[in-house]
């Protein structure tokens, strides 16, 4: 999470630096587009606006089709509202407004014209939960705005007038029509009513009383449900019967005596001696268990009496199995009867009820249509009371009057539109320029594409150190080169180094200059040679005359004391270019040339040599072959990443060593990411400077110089003439 947060914030800040790196494009297209806003507000025409305003009514609803719906009350209303919208600017209504002004002679124009024209110059709007309208014109002239508002209003009242009277008399002619219709149905369904009455004989006291009373058709019905019932009871008793036959069929003996009595047969016998026969064989159980004998006069005439009783009870159950199947079969001709006549009865009963539904539907059908014929007559009453209530289709709350002040061009928001629009392109514009930018704006950039490390990060807007007085914090940045120059060379014999660039102007020869002077403070004997044979520049630093130098060396039989020269800072000198040759590339690459490299690197601590664009010219391929070390100067936000790239391809071809980067002219104070690795601005402000301290090393240039006419000149910046 923590790394997300920082990666936003890094992204945020980048954002930010682009618009400080191009705020001078933001600013110019801000002026420029507010430029062309008040232009545009100052060309276009002032406009004056006629206002009024009124609420709208739906004068309609309700009274003819009923109250509208909760819930669809504020659709409809929204719907409404819309509709009178339409009808405002509708062309009917325009052209009344049209003919009422004439505004045809007014505006010298012809009728479509001046419909086309007015429709323009209209504008309504609502205000939101309200039935209120505004209408609004626009015209250039003050008092037309007012007249032609209060005009589209009453126009548009007259309309809706005429609109409803119309409406509401068709509506009435529709009804007046469908309500004769709808008697004469009525009448029709009354007579086919009675008709069903007379021919099928129903009495129907509610036709006459009106008290709902059901129509009396006839009885089959309920002798219907009785003969049903009676074969229903015919149907179980039948089916007890031939239970009780199946139980006592297969018996015989004392297993059918206890069935008898279990059924509870309806026999006499059998309910007079069963009670007394259990009674007996109790008392004779009782009697053999108490200890008398079988022979006993007592037990052998009550076992006489038992078999007796038990062949009276057998030759009952006997009978009244034999009676059963006589009285089967007399119910079961009964129940045959009994069920002919209930389906004599159900026949009789669905023809009653198919005529008492065919009258129940046609009573129904007058029922509804005379509902329905009193539905219409109260209908046609409320809308003959409509007619004669008074109907105020809208009710103005603001009638339009002349301003003399202008509403439009609204000067206020056209110029906060414009000064937003601005802003907006300029940031566009600053972020596309930002990505089609591919030169080097970042210490990244650098280690990414070229693969070597930046030794120093020179400011913007540097100037010839040795010509400055006091302590100067841009010193600073060329004592970090020279460190790094120190810790970043494998030995102290690599001491020759080039300092080349890509193209002209990016700063690599005041670079030069003021390392060589750092140097020097450092207490390095350093030497400075001017390589550039196509347009030399380091002499004009030291105002040393350029005419005998490195190119005299090279060609002629001059010793090298002849063309160093003593600079007026101490343990510094300098070889200038000399005449410049035909054949610079040659010129240098000579085996006088690699012998005088040779011999200064061991005269002098540091020999730093400048050299032409490495892309414009092979003068210094040739000289990155010949010295230990090479230094690319890039300026800050300058050339293409590609050309960079082929710098260093070109250094490499020919065998150089490429030490690093010195990344020249950044903008510290705007570029927040180099903040940290020039922060000793911030320790060397003027706060914490003194006001003057002498530099050190410095002495008169006209008792130093060892040729004539070389003087100290006064403190100027070398990067606008730097090549």
């Amino acid at each position: 999470m923590r790394e997300q947060i920082a990666e936003s914030k890094m992204h945020a800040l980048d954002y930010w630096q682009v618009v400080r790196n191009r705020w001078g494009v933001i600013l110019l297209t801000f002026f420029l587009v507010l430029l062309a806003t008040l232009v545009i507000v100052a060309l276009l025409d002032k406009k004056y606006v006629g206002r009024t305003s009124l609420q709208v009514h739906n004068i309609s609803k309700g009274i003819i089709f009923g109250d509208i719906n909760e819930d669809n009350r504020f659709n409809q209303g929204a719907a409404f509202l819309e509709t009178q919208f339409k009808i405002i600017t509708s062309p009917e209504t325009l052209l009344r407004v049209i003919n009422k002004k004439n505004l045809k002679v007014r505006w010298d124009m012809t009728e479509d014209e001046a419909m086309e024209k007015l429709k323009r110059m209209i504008e309504t709007e609502e205000e939101r939960g309200t039935e209120i309208l505004t209408i609004e014109v626009y015209s250039t002239t003050w008092d037309e705005a007012a007249e032609l508002a209060n005009a589209v209003r009453d126009a548009y009242e007259e309309r809706r007038k005429e609109t409803e009277r119309e409406r509401v008399g068709r509506i009435t002619s529709a009804l007046n029509l469908k309500l004769k219709s709808q008697e004469d149905e009525v009448e029709e369904a009354r007579q086919e009513m009675m008709d069903l009455m007379k021919k099928y004989g129903i009495v129907d006291m509610s036709i006459m009383t009106g008290k709902g009373l059901s129509p009396t058709i006839g009885t089959s019905d309920d002798s219907y449900r009785d003969s049903k019932r009676s074969e229903l009871q015919m149907q179980t008793e039948v089916a007890s019967l031939k239970a009780n036959l199946q139980n006592l069929q297969s018996l015989s003996g004392e297993s059918l005596i206890e069935s008898a009595m279990s059924l509870g047969i309806k026999d006499a016998t059998i309910e007079n001696f069963a009670s007394k026969y259990k009674t007996d064989r109790v008392e004779y159980e009782r009697m053999t268990n108490s200890g008398f004998g079988k022979r006993h006069p007592k037990v052998i005439g009550l076992q006489k009496q038992i078999e007796e009783e038990q062949r009276i009870l057998q030759n009952a159950a006997i009978n009244y199995r034999n009676s059963l199947t006589i009285t089967i079969k007399n119910l079961e001709d009964a129940l045959q009867s009994v069920r002919s006549i209930t389906d004599e009865k159900k026949t009789e009963t669905v023809d009653e009820k198919q005529r008492s539904a065919e009258y129940s539907q046609s009573k129904n059908r007058y029922e509804m249509r005379l509902d329905l014929l009193n539905q219409m007559r109260e209908t046609f009453l409320k809308t003959q009371v409509n007619e004669l209530l008074p109907r105020v289709p809208i009710e103005v709350h603001e009638v339009a009057k002349p301003d003399s002040s202008p509403a439009r061009p609204n000067v206020p928001l056209l110029l906060g539109i414009g000064a937003g629009l601005g802003l907006i392109l300029g940031l566009i514009l600053a972020f596309f320029l930002e990505y089609l930018d591919t030169s080097v704006k970042t210490l990244d950039d650098v280690e990414r594409y070229l693969g070597v490390p930046v030794l120093a990060v020179i400011p913007k807007d540097v100037g010839v150190l040795h010509k400055q007085s006091g302590l100067s914090p841009d010193a600073e940045a060329y004592r970090i080169l020279r460190t790094n120059i120190e810790f970043n060379r494998k030995s102290a014999d690599a001491n020759a180094i080039t300092i080349v660039s890509g193209g002209a102007g990016e700063g690599k020869s005041t670079t030069l200059v003021n390392l060589a002077y750092i140097c020097a403070q450092g207490g390095y004997n350093t030497l400075m040679i001017d390589g550039d044979l196509r347009r030399p520049k380091l002499h004009t630093f030291f105002d040393i005359n350029n005419s005998v130098g490195l190119t005299n060396y090279l060609t002629t039989a001059l010793q090298l004391e002849d063309v160093i020269l003593q600079t007026p800072i101490e343990n510094l000198y300098f070889m200038p270019s000399g005449i410049l040759p035909a054949d610079a590339a040659g010129i240098l690459n000579s085996r006088r040339m690699s012998e005088l490299i040779a011999d200064v690197k061991n005269r002098f601590d540091l020999v730093l040599i400048d050299s032409p664009p490495i892309l414009g010219v092979s003068d210094a391929s040739v000289l990155a072959s010949e010295v230990d070390l090479t230094i690319i100067v890039i300026q800050h936000r300058k050339l293409p990443r590609t050309m960079l790239m082929r710098v260093k391809q070109a250094i490499e071809n020919v065998g150089g060593n490429l030490l690093g980067v010195v990344l020249n002219n950044v903008d510290v104070r705007s570029d927040s990411q180099y903040q940290y690795y020039t922060s000793y601005y911030t320790y060397y402000s003027p706060t914490n400077m003194e006001k003057s301290r002498p530099a050190r090393g410095t002495a008169p240039a006209a008792n130093s110089a060892s040729r004539p006419g070389a003087a100290a000149g006064a403190s100027r910046k070398g990067d606008d003439e730097d090549y």
